[in-house]
């Protein structure tokens, strides 16, 4: 099941990065006092009462601005409501009602989510009161909080996990591959899901923010069982705000959730943007298969080292998915598009690959008689004994004598050697250190 997602909404200055870094438990957005500061929307994973979920910080709605960069932060907040299974829309209870607050409110009930307000900078008894003013939003019981001194944060975190989707049953089986088709708008995702289906079941469409929201197709290919889920993200026309492309990067998080493997489909006449590396660090972070899918290859003037020199770029862009197979395609000609199936199934069986405690001991160990650990503060790592714990991604419980030893160029070495022997192609793989008492 895809983790919910939780959006954080509100005007500019009233709080909404604060809230965000003291649920996170660590400053990742910049507070400042001062509209405007959080343009890029942040998220990060959340852990209240064994419930997970994606909180997302917005920059703030400011309905009525002709500012282009307000302008910008309200469609980024659009984006993260559409996408949202609980949005919490904070405002400032020393300010009291504004009409901002009115307009966002109101924008907010047509969306028909579920909802909860929370009246930020109750710091102290003086403005508890403050708080039933906000009754006249309509939108249900105002929950009082201080996220700048924590007051009230296990409240807020209480309601909203209360309004999570309930956990129903997986749409599909085990043996269902979940593709999810992630990128920036207008790189051909619905147009490679079309020409691999064979048929128009995805409208196409140059103009990018055709797909709203992700489109489950399942099918059959003899007795092998796909589903995609394709995402898209959205633009403006308005030459002035076409860099919120970035919004593609929300749209993403659930639909890579749901998935075992990951298409990160690329422009070709574009190269690997900062948009494409974050979303293909979601895919790495998230533990996902991936395969690097270069679109509109056809429209590239190209000589015999074109190709190759075009892979080694992706793979310096993205080297922490070095382990990401590139395949170069046109989605309108369907040139090489056959071989995206191909590459699904392979990538898919490595994900979920399992490797014998005694055939991975032997290469860990044979790895450590080549290159010794190095001494650290007089004392050398070892390695007792390795097993895998899971798949998806595959996962390894290496016992040390001490954990701390292990330098990361050194887990990175012994990551090399187990690919060398297994090939795990396409799909990351995990180490977890444990002390072995």
């Amino acid at each position: 099941m895809a983790k919910p997602i939780v959006a954080i909404v509100g005007r500019p200055n009233v709080g909404k990065s604060t809230l965000f870094n003291k649920i996170a438990g660590k400053r990742i957005s910049i507070v400042e006092d001062k509209p405007g500061v959080t343009r890029d929307r942040i998220y990060t994973e959340v852990e209240w009462l064994d419930k997970v979920f994606t909180l997302i910080d917005t920059g703030g709605i400011e309905p009525n601005s002709d500012d282009p960069i307000l302008q910008q932060m309200k469609r980024q907040a659009e984006v993260a409501i559409e996408t949202a299974d609980v949005i919490v829309f904070l405002v400032d209870a020393q300010e009291g009602i504004t009409a901002s607050d009115e307009e966002v409110a109101n924008m907010l009930r047509r969306t028909h989510k579920k909802l909860l307000l929370a009246c930020n900078k109750v710091d102290s008894p003086k403005y508890k009161d403050t708080v039933y003013e906000f009754y006249n939003l309509g939108l249900g019981e105002p929950v009082g909080i201080s996220a700048g001194q924590a007051l009230g944060l296990g409240d807020l975190l209480d309601e909203i996990i209360k309004h999570f989707p309930p956990e129903g049953e997986e749409l599909y089986d085990e043996f269902t591959i979940k593709v999810a088709v992630v990128g920036k708008p207008n790189v051909g995702k619905s147009s490679l899901v079309n020409k691999i289906l064979g048929e128009e079941r995805v409208i196409v469409s140059d103009v990018p923010g055709t797909t709203r929201d992700a489109i489950d197709t399942p099918f059959n290919i003899g007795e092998d069982k796909y589903v995609f889920i394709d995402t898209a993200g959205m633009r403006k026309k308005s030459k002035v705000l076409e860099s919120i492309e970035r919004y593609s990067v929300i749209r993403s998080l659930a639909a890579i959730e749901r998935s075992d493997v990951c298409l990160i489909v690329i422009d070709a006449n574009e190269g690997v943007t900062e948009q494409d590396t974050k979303i293909a660090g979601y895919v790495h972070e998230q533990g996902r298969a991936a395969i690097i899918v270069v679109n509109k290859w056809d429209m590239l003037e190209k000589d015999d080292k074109t190709l190759e020199r075009f892979k080694e770029k992706v793979k310096n862009d993205l080297i922490f998915m070095d382990y990401a197979p590139v395949l170069f395609i046109s989605a309108l000609t369907g040139q090489r598009v056959h071989k995206v199936i191909e590459m699904i199934n392979s990538v898919s069986n490595q994900h979920a690959m399992r490797i014998s405690t005694g055939m991975i001991n032997d290469v860990i160990n044979e790895a450590v008689l080549l290159n010794q650990p190095a001494i650290s503060g007089g004392r050398r790592l070892k390695l007792y004994y390795t097993t895998q714990v899971s798949v998806k991604p595959p996962t390894f419980a290496v016992f040390v004598n001490e954990p701390s030893l292990m330098h990361f160029s050194y887990l990175r070495y012994l990551e090399n050697q187990v690919r060398k022997a297994f090939g795990f192609e396409g799909t990351p793989i995990r180490f977890l250190l444990r002390k072995r008492e």
